[in-house]
């Protein structure tokens, strides 16, 4: 087998990994194969690379696996020779389905081959003559994997990978052509193609053959979950499922909508634990650069001699144990977002080196001269007062000013006491799932207790509480002798704190709306959604509830 084709076979293992990488090849006539980036099509998520050998890729194709008539081994005396190859292990058989296959070739002699060599290890297969018939059964039926000649009448196997890649782009191809030249070969990748193969084939490599086809299979799927997760992430972080009804965090909501699309940086500031990463996360996913890599980095978590490595890179030998060629989280974020998490811990000396990323998005990898150009997104968070840093000379105030074009201020959990029905409900459900016993209310005096605490670890404060109770709870219920003594210490309050007027006014109708939705959610949230119960709670006529909830879209 050539390296080649041992390269196509590793793809689905190599794609895990995030890393850019060079592979030298031990072998005479093969100096070297790099990775190159292979032309994404429109949707496509995964970070895929082609291997592409410098030299020698014509020949290696044809090293690789070839059968065919003159090889006799299509000839009708000769087809128990297929009967008699090893079969596939176990575990690269598929448990719950057959994966299906189509092949396409206008040659009934190559397809009937592939057809019974497919079928024989354990693919359901499906054929066409043309790349019309094709279509029209990728359309109706769920294909795994699609092999298509090239040389075929009306659309050609090229055109055929194009189109298909337009509506299924997760489904691999590999063509199959009579012309063994490395343009022939470059054409298909670009094409988008998985693979390729030459014709005529040889008996001796359809083991071959068929683990290209499995491994073809395990590309295109881990390609299916990879967006499939990347749709996850974006549901998630759209503001809809941002849970709380407050005005507060409405108000920095409302912000995050209008800057989302922006590419100039923002700040996000708040105590710990008050949810600066989803903001960030929530601006990434709701902008034109949701495709794109959202990378983040605590800056406080990284000693300063290795975090400027980490954020720009460094080239082999730049300093000890450099053996090699390393990105950093800026290049890695390219055409994305860069989130730094805890800004207002960063050195001095690197604030200015980012300080020249934030001007022109660019910067030099440690120990080089050559100067990489990124297009990113910078969000940075800190729990700190970078005023007062300033003024203890802790932190550039000139970074503070390009960090700060943008800037988004995350209320604390206190000032939002409205929100932590929501949360405690939205927990409580997390943690649940883990447990085979439930824990499914929280009694009223329980919850009254958790307003009025002031939680000083806010969110995260709050889940830690939950998880543990969840993990302790003795009954199915949560009650106020499960809380810690802190919180019992604390007054309960059955109204969140009155808003306080500002300097500049506001506006009271505004206000009363607000806080009378916030009274109505936590009504229901202690009614589990219960219309009469809830109006009961707030003393309403079920009626007059229902019309204010219309009102208000609850």
């Amino acid at each position: 087998m050539t390296v080649q084709m041992e390269h196509a076979l590793q793809r689905p293992e190599r794609e895990r990994a995030t890393a850019n990488q060079e592979y030298s090849a031990g072998r005479s006539g093969v100096r070297e194969a790099r990775w190159i980036r292979r032309p994404r099509s429109s949707g496509d998520r995964a970070d895929l690379r082609t291997p592409v050998n410098l030299e020698g890729m014509a020949s290696a194709c044809h090293d690789a696996c070839v059968f065919g008539p003159e090889s006799e081994t299509l000839e009708p005396t000769t087809g128990v020779l297929y009967t008699v190859l090893a079969p596939l292990r176990a575990a690269e058989v598929p448990a719950l389905r057959k994966t299906h296959v189509l092949v396409v070739d206008d040659e009934e002699l190559y397809r009937n081959a592939l057809e019974r060599i497919l079928t024989r290890s354990g693919h359901q297969v499906h054929s066409a003559r043309n790349a019309s018939e094709a279509l029209g059964i990728v359309s109706s039926e769920n294909i795994d994997l699609v092999l298509s000649d090239v040389q075929m009448p009306g659309i050609n196997g090229l055109e055929l990978v194009r189109q298909l890649r337009e509506v299924e782009p997760d489904l691999p191809c590999i063509v199959i052509t009579g012309y063994g030249t490395a343009q022939s070969s470059l054409e298909a990748l670009r094409a988008g193609a998985f693979w390729y193969l030459e014709k005529p084939f040889e008996q001796a490599n359809l083991n071959v053959i068929r683990r290209l086809v499995e491994t073809a299979i395990e590309h295109g799927r881990l390609k299916s979950e990879n967006r499939a997760l990347h749709t996850q992430l974006r549901s998630k972080y759209k503001f809809d499922n941002i849970i709380g009804h407050s005005g507060a965090l409405r108000r920095v909501l409302e912000i995050v909508d209008k800057v989302a699309d922006s590419d100039s940086t923002v700040l996000l500031t708040g105590e710990s634990g008050t949810g600066k990463e989803l903001i960030a996360r929530a601006l990434h996913y709701n902008s034109r650069r949701e495709t794109g890599p959202l990378i983040s980095i605590n800056c406080g978590a990284i000693p300063e001699e290795l975090l400027e490595s980490e954020l720009f890179g460094h080239v082999k030998g730049a300093f000890t144990n450099a053996h090699d060629n390393r990105k950093g989280r800026f290049a890695a974020a390219d055409g994305g977002t860069m989130f730094l998490d805890e800004i207002g811990d960063m050195s001095l000396n690197l604030q200015v080196k980012l300080l020249r990323v934030l001007q022109d998005r660019s910067f030099e990898p440690v120990g080089s001269s050559k100067t990489t150009r990124v297009n990113v997104r910078v969000v940075a968070a800190t729990n700190q007062d970078l005023r007062l840093a300033i003024r203890d000379r802790r932190f550039r105030e000139d970074l503070y000013f390009r960090l700060n074009v943008l800037p988004i201020e995350i209320p604390p959990l206190r000032e939002r006491r409205e929100d932590i029905p929501l949360l405690v409900n939205h927990f409580l459900d997390v943690y649940n799932q883990a447990r085979p016993d439930a824990v499914d209310s929280i009694s009223s005096g329980a919850m009254e207790r958790l307003i009025a605490y002031d939680w000083p670890g806010n969110i995260r404060e709050l889940e830690n509480l939950i998880e543990r109770m969840v993990l302790l709870a003795a009954t199915s219920e949560i009650c106020e002798s499960d809380l810690p003594s802190e919180m019992l210490e604390a007054a309960p309050s059955a109204l969140p704190l009155a808003p306080q007027v500002p300097p500049s006014g506001l506006s009271m109708p505004q206000v009363l709306r607000e806080i009378e939705t916030n009274m109505i959610v936590q009504a229901l949230e202690l009614s589990h959604n219960n219309k009469n119960q809830a109006a009961k709670l707030l003393d309403l006529h079920r009626t007059t509830l229902l019309e204010k909830m219309k009102k208000r879209g609850l």
